[in-house]
């Protein structure tokens, strides 16, 4: 299709948004983009937002392709009418629902709620804003048939978003992902959506579940005896304007941790993140205020959440004394380390438990795993892809822990998504832990390194904005598929993994002990010396992503600085050869 054609087509669709079921500024906003910024008309109107990883997430404004009451009206409508076919048996449906401090976070959260309340549903809507997995805990609390959080998670402050939660407390998987969107695009009109509240349907939540989630939370502790010891433990928290700002202090504080400081700047929720170019915890910038403020009271340890408490970046003192910012493997390394260290020396372990993680998260925690004789589960990108392990493995098997690379982590069962308040909670409890036997953090990491190898990741974002970026993610795509490298950096290439190939997921699910991954637009090379090379877009950002590990051994802890600029040099090379440098 020519780009005349193109902005034709998307003008018709336009003028649909400027009939009276639409209010006036949305009529005024659109005509406006007709008139005078044809680009913009055409971002705003090429496509209607689609499921991804995570369901509705984008731009806020106008039109099919943004964020705002109408798509987030449709889309609710659409899994009203799923609901109403899957759950036909129950007499009154019930849904929980909660939002971030996003912009606009507040308004798609109560439309949601009032479309909900008008098809018949029972809706249990949070007071004021909740981190999510809060949400998934009060799915399960309430015995919902479904959930919807509003949060474009560390997204900037232009994009929000909406993500739909299953019976079980887990982000909607298939069949379900895409049968909603099917019942989404049989609505034509707006009209047919049921913006009629029924208020009598909805109930107000919220301090009252805050205190049995976070009790829930403390029976997860291990080391209970040792944070009385430790309970001076210097904590630098913050939640970078966002939801963790009541909840994770209050769970450390019922772990027993007395010394938990704020960052003032950062610890009032706003959607335009003011101090911070990205509310995202896996960049720097982002942590920078938290470590001056840790500096500043000689700190332990800083933690931040991102805007909806789902993940959580951590900084630790290295063996000189300054702060460093672990990146999520290395975070995920210390956690699981610590839960099956923990469980095993608690004779806790009896031959039923397992941990998952996704493809892309560093295969030390595989390692560790087989030490203590505990499977380890692969599975897809996507928290929602564990979660669905830990449902298939229900009163059958234990679940300890899990995590992936993009800073989310879990413990326990009771919430089926990643975790930034269970995760502080218990990240703070291994500092301590370590402490108690003279360490800090750094160094246990780095005795991890000595025992199980020194495995190094890196990742790779190419950011490729709107219609003809989501075109050359998928020619680059394509290219990578006709044309895999044979070497890299000089190292043949041992096994290429195509997660659309019907032959290489056989081989990968005969490996993953009963456990299968489904297709999906993933690449993996691997080489004859252990590196692993992933290549997929993001289901939820404008991006591809190109994940690199590299591993080699640490004999002694004093040639971590060699062996680092070893794997660091190893990283670049491989990069060079695939030519993103």
């Amino acid at each position: 299709m020519n780009t005349d054609n193109l902005l034709d087509d998307v003008k018709i669709k336009a003028q649909t948004w400027l009939g009276p079921e639409y209010d006036a500024d949305t009529r005024k906003k659109v005509q406006e983009l007709i008139e005078s910024n044809e680009k913009e008309l055409i971002e705003c109107f090429y496509r209607d937002l689609e499921f991804g990883t995570g369901g509705l997430r984008g731009i806020m404004g106008v039109g099919t392709n943004r964020m705002n009451i109408y798509t987030v009206g449709m889309a609710t409508q659409g899994l009203c009418n799923y609901l109403k076919k899957e759950f036909i048996s129950i007499s009154q449906i019930k849904v929980a629902v909660a939002h971030d401090s996003r912009n606009n976070s507040r308004l798609f959260a109560e439309t949601t709620a009032n479309i909900f309340s008008a098809n018949g549903f029972k809706v249990y809507l949070f007071d004021d804003l909740r981190p999510t997995p809060e949400l998934s805990f009060a799915i399960r609390y309430f015995r919902c048939q479904s959930g919807v959080v509003i949060t474009a998670s560390h997204n900037p402050k232009e994009y929000n978003g909406y993500k739909v939660y299953w019976d079980d407390g887990g982000q909607i998987i298939a069949p379900h992902d895409k049968l909603i969107i099917q019942e989404v695009q049989k609505i034509k009109s707006i009209d047919e959506v049921n913006f009629n509240s029924r208020p009598e349907n909805i109930e107000i939540i919220g301090k009252e579940i805050d205190e049995i989630y976070t009790d829930q939370i403390t029976t997860l502790s291990l080391s209970p005896e040792i944070i009385k010891k430790q309970a001076g433990l210097k904590i630098v928290y913050t939640p970078i304007h966002g939801t963790g700002v009541n909840l994770v202090p209050m769970v450390l504080k019922k772990f027993g941790f007395r010394n938990v400081i704020c960052v003032p700047e950062q610890n009032k929720p706003d959607g335009n993140f003011p101090t911070v170019h990205s509310p995202n915890p896996e960049e720097h910038a982002a942590l920078s205020l938290a470590i001056k403020k840790a500096e500043e009271t000689d700190s332990d340890i800083v933690m931040a959440t991102d805007p909806d408490a789902d993940r959580v970046g951590i900084a630790v003192r290295n063996n000189r004394g300054s702060f460093v910012i672990l990146n999520g493997n290395q975070a995920a390394s210390l956690l699981i380390y610590y839960l099956l260290t923990r469980w095993s020396e608690k004779k806790k372990l009896t031959g039923n438990e397992f941990i998952v993680k996704t493809i892309v998260t560093t295969e030390l925690l595989a390692t560790i795993a087989r030490h203590y004789h505990v499977p380890c589960y692969d599975v897809l990108t996507g928290f929602k892809y564990i979660a669905d392990v830990i449902r298939q493995f229900e009163g059958k098997k234990t679940f300890i822990g899990g995590g992936e690379e993009s800073y989310g982590y879990l413990a326990g069962d009771f919430v089926r998504d990643k975790d930034a308040v269970i995760s502080c909670a218990l990240i703070a409890e291994t500092a301590a832990w370590a402490k108690d036997q003279g360490k800090s953090m750094f160094e246990l990491l780095l005795e991890i390194y000595k025992e199980f190898g020194f495995y190094k990741e890196k990742l790779i974002s190419l950011e490729r904005k709107g219609k003809s970026g989501l075109e050359e993610i998928q020619q680059m795509m394509k290219n990578f598929r006709s044309n895999p490298p044979v070497a890299i950096n000089n190292v043949k290439v041992s096994e290429v993994i195509d997660y659309l190939d019907d032959a290489s997921l056989r081989r990968i699910n005969e490996k993953n002990k009963g456990i299968k991954i489904p297709r999906s637009d993933v690449l993996q090379f691997i080489t004859n010396d252990g590196s692993k090379i992933s290549v997929r877009p993001s289901g939820t950002e404008p991006k591809i992503k190109f994940y690199f590990g590299v591993k080699d051994k640490l004999t002694d802890i004093s040639d971590y600085e060699k062996i680092n600029k070893l794997l660091d040099s190893r990283i670049e090379n491989i990069m060079h050869d695939l030519k993103l440098q």
